[in-house]
């Protein structure tokens, strides 16, 4: 008898999560059928995307994630022991997986890792994997960054705002972040050679973007939302272009009492500014190809990559409260 443990929803989030909202249960793994393989969760991801999409599922629902994962078992001829995959099994150690089955026409939810040379594998849930192409393709494709613009970015010492900030340097834009801390903020300027960054906690925004941006910003990568973004697109310039990834500040709200904001609207047409949304999925073609370009710019020397890890598979609550609480500096990760 093979046991897994999992992580399920014990009960539905109402506000902040607490470790009262998961519980960690064990159940059988089944005897693999053709086509099988048993995979081993090696590093779990905690991502902020898992509280908003958990208010749709029930209690009792394994909690949603991606891992990288080792086949142990094999009823698949295509698919060795021994080899590491990508995988969308949620919160749990052992996982049952029928390859032919999944979904391809969706943002891929399984795969086999692409050879990372020395690199560390767990680098597939983070700048070479869903964070990385969220970061890549949602930042060019959508602000379309020149040379000597000015970049704004919020959440700008997470896993995705680590990323946007050091495309827009190799590109030649002057970038300014914004953070929850002074330890952030001092590291995005002395590691990253941000142009400015700010403590979001103890500057104002607007005392911030008159002191580092007095002509305006051009492009702003949006990850929080809130009235934080409405501070920001009014400071932009005509024409400029919002990339709207994620609205972080009020993922632990009631979906039905969200805050309100200032009115963006006289902004947005007087500017003529262009602010899009969007979901990572939308590139799920070029998946591969995001993740051969944010390879080859680490081999380059230009994309640097910290991990901010919590050991022990039973941590995954503490390590996705943590995170949404801005403790780490990079991809938040957890090492079976």
């Amino acid at each position: 008898m093979v046991i897994a443990k999992k992580f399920i929803l014990e009960k539905p989030f109402n506000g902040e999560p607490t470790e009262d909202n998961f519980k960690l249960v064990e159940e059988e793994v089944a005897e693999l059928k053709k086509g099988e393989i048993l995979v081993e969760a090696i590093w779990l991801s905690v991502d902020p995307y898992i509280r908003p999409y958990s208010n749709h599922v029930s209690p009792g629902t394994t909690v949603m994630g991606t891992q990288i994962a080792k086949i142990i078992k094999s009823n698949n001829q295509d698919y060795k022991i021994g080899q590491i995959v990508f995988c969308s099994t949620g919160w749990r150690t052992l996982s049952v997986i029928n390859p032919t089955t999944v979904k391809k026409d969706v943002m891929p939810t399984f795969y086999v890792l692409p050879d990372f040379g020395n690199l560390s594998p767990s680098l597939g849930l983070g700048v070479l994997g869903m964070p990385g192409n969220t970061a890549l393709f949602g930042f060019l494709n959508i602000c379309d960054p020149k040379p000597g613009e000015t970049v704004v970015i919020s959440a700008a010492a997470g896993a995705v705002g680590i990323h946007v900030g050091q495309i827009a340097k190799n590109l030649g834009c002057y970038v300014i972040g914004f953070a929850g801390s002074d330890h952030k903020v001092k590291w995005l300027k002395e590691v990253l050679k941000f142009d400015a960054a700010f403590n979001y906690k103890t500057k104002d925004v607007n005392a911030a973007l008159l002191e580092a941006a007095p002509h305006g910003v051009d492009c702003y990568f949006d990850n929080v939302g809130g009235d934080f973004s409405s501070a920001v697109i009014y400071r932009m310039k005509n024409f400029g272009r919002v990339s709207v990834c994620g609205s972080i500040s009020s993922y632990n709200t009631n979906p039905k009492n969200l805050p309100k904001v200032s009115m963006l609207q006289p902004a947005i047409v007087f500017k003529q500014l262009k602010i899009e949304g969007f979901i990572v999925s939308r590139w799920a073609d070029k998946w591969q190809s995001g993740i051969e370009r944010n390879l080859n710019l680490i081999k380059e020397g230009k994309l640097i990559y910290p991990e901010y890890i919590v050991q022990g598979f039973e941590s995954l609550p503490q390590a996705f409260i943590g995170m949404l609480n801005g403790e780490n500096l990079g991809k938040s990760l957890v090492k079976v």
